[in-house]
């Protein structure tokens, strides 16, 4: 696994080349946003030693495979970390797939995954988690959210954007690398998110697939641009 720090309190995971979590400093410790693959656990502890800090806070972007695969495990390694997530991810964690009648009736697409650990609070659009801001960003899952860290203006996006074989918002295909475009849910909404991400002003991007992107304005108004041409008729409110 590939360790590389971003500014003062962010550190990127990156497996496999493609598949990213992230660390982010508190004065306690490090908030680690996302699981990563099934068999990641070591490796995250791993990095949280070689940084010098103890996992204080665990929490999610979504409920995919790919974000929580290591969940159970890695809570098993830091007991005493605080757990919090969406409401929304526990029930598709605890395997009940159903959709909110107010949410758009499409078919869920990506590798759902039932997972044993619970949230020990709820985290939802607006609250404040150590330094980062909650953005409900539903598109490429229902319980999608993001982080905003207020020091910097770190976001991380989880699967809002991808960056890897060129930035896109979800549901946008990107043919070197299109497993994220394959596991967006409902593709207008994503584009409402995305938006609403943009308008945020981040001075750095961090997503769950593919490198951090600096002073992302222009990268990101572009990728919106793209979503407009495709999914700019059917936008839904995000």
């Amino acid at each position: 696994m590939k360790l590389t720090q971003h500014g003062e309190n962010l550190w990127q995971l990156t497996r496999l080349g493609a598949f990213n979590s992230y660390f982010v400093r508190e004065a306690d410790g490090l908030t680690l946003i996302d699981t990563n693959l099934g068999g990641t656990h070591k490796d995250i502890v791993q990095a949280a030693q070689q940084i010098g800090l103890p996992i204080t806070r665990i929490t999610l972007t979504h409920a995919h495979g790919d974000h929580v695969g290591s969940l159970d495990e890695i809570v098993a390694l830091t007991p005493h970390a605080e757990v919090v997530f969406a409401q929304r991810t526990e029930a598709f964690l605890q395997g009940d797939l159903t959709l909110l009648s107010h949410e758009p009736q499409h078919k869920l697409r990506g590798s759902f995954v039932t997972r044993s650990t619970r949230a020990q609070r709820y985290l939802a659009h607006g609250d404040q988690f150590g330094s980062l801001q909650v953005v409900a960003v539903p598109g490429h899952a229902p319980d999608l959210i993001a982080f905003f860290d207020t020091r910097d203006g770190t976001l991380i996006g989880g699967d809002a954007f991808q960056t890897k074989a060129g930035i896109a918002v979800a549901g946008v295909m990107r043919w070197l690398f299109p497993f994220p475009a394959l596991a967006t849910w409902h593709p207008p909404t994503a584009l409402a998110s995305a938006q609403i991400l943009r308008d945020l002003n981040p001075a750095r991007l961090a997503v769950g697939h593919g490198p951090v992107i600096e002073n992302p304005d222009a990268a990101m108004a572009q990728a919106i641009a793209k979503a407009e041409a495709v999914y700019g008729g059917e936008i839904q409110t995000a």
